[in-house]
């Protein structure tokens, strides 16, 4: 099944009707996956394909989609709100450049291994967990 139908799927499950707008948006995300977009960037992208979707509208259907477990939010140091597409398979984490807000996505068994650790040594079940590294990437550093 398509990733787009997936997330159709998900809309219709809960009742939500797939509008041209919701859908419009699905396709902005799909096309920019693995990227961390506002949602002025949406808007942006929406209007540059000639999508006359109002900032209101992207919004609140982003809030749906983080509703529904479609998209996440992402709250870093800018206080600026970022969103990307639920990953399917694979948790991520995040290094985060002080100086230019460049975002980098990388996975690491070792985290998840420490985790797992720590779910067994303390009885703990872990639901969820976010890291963040901040630091300044190489451009920024040279």
């Amino acid at each position: 099944m398509s990733r787009l139908k997936e997330m159709e799927n998900k809309l219709l499950h809960a009742s939500y009707k797939l509008t041209g707008p919701r859908r419009k948006i699905m396709e902005v995300l799909l096309e920019n996956e693995g990227a961390h977009l506002t949602a002025e960037d949406i808007h942006h992208l929406l209007r540059v394909k000639g999508n006359q979707v109002g900032l209101a509208t992207v919004y609140r259907t982003l809030e749906l989609f983080c509703e529904l477990n479609i998209l996440s939010q992402l709250n870093f140091e800018d206080s600026t709100s970022y969103y990307e597409l639920e990953a399917k398979d694979q948790h991520h984490h995040h290094l985060i450049c002080l100086s230019c807000n460049k975002i980098i996505e990388f996975s690491d068994e070792m985290l998840e291994n420490f985790m797992k650790s720590i779910e067994g040594q303390y009885g703990f079940e872990v639901t969820e967990h976010k890291i963040k590294y901040l630091g300044y990437c190489s451009e920024c550093r040279q």
